[in-house]
């Protein structure tokens, strides 16, 4: 009789465990996705913050290109009121091609291109761009774990159990899908 109560409580104990490291691994990629999406939005605000003054050097320059200048202000705008990731991800996309039309008027000027602000400001852009990319992917690659802990029995038992949602991926643009054409 005290093998079978032996055995029995390993068997529960056993699963307990199971259930405590399951859900406390849940919870680690759920902070996971938190924390990568908290990186994309420190370099979403630093490209925020460096925008106003790429505009206003750009401004005394190219004054009658007030449409491009409204676009990025706009853009700006709307990526500082965006709330979650499908919201923030489609105003990203709109900043990202109003700073295209921006760097394309700079080009037309090239008093504007050799100024020294406005080159350390375009490589700060640049570099904030390229730790934007990264974190998207890394973000992805973070929610890509967490939804599959959410969906792969039998860890999809426990997260059905405690209501773990799955989270949304970080889109690029559906112009970022075609393939550019380059001509000579």
């Amino acid at each position: 009789m005290s093998w079978i109560l032996i055995i029995l409580v390993v068997i529960i104990l056993i699963i307990i465990i199971y259930l405590i490291s399951t859900y406390n691994g849940l919870i680690n990629a759920r902070n996971r996705v938190k924390n990568s999406w908290s990186q994309i939005d420190v370099q979403l605000k630093r490209r925020m913050d460096l925008i106003p003054n790429l505009v206003e050097t750009v401004k005394g320059y190219a004054s009658h290109e007030k449409t491009v200048l409204e676009d990025v202000t706009n853009a700006r705008s709307s990526l500082m009121n965006a709330n979650g990731v499908e919201e923030t991800s489609t105003a990203n996309n709109q900043l990202s091609g109003a700073l295209k039309s921006l760097f394309a008027v700079a080009e037309n000027y090239p008093d504007l291109k050799a100024n020294t602000n406005f080159q350390k400001l375009q490589d700060q852009l640049a570099e904030t761009e390229d730790k934007i990319a990264y974190s998207r992917q890394f973000y992805n690659d973070t929610v890509l774990m967490y939804n599959n802990k959410c969906q792969m029995f039998p860890s999809n038992i426990i997260a059905n159990m405690f209501h773990f949602q799955e989270e949304e991926f970080f889109d690029a643009p559906e112009e970022a899908e075609t393939v550019p054409k380059v001509e000579f």
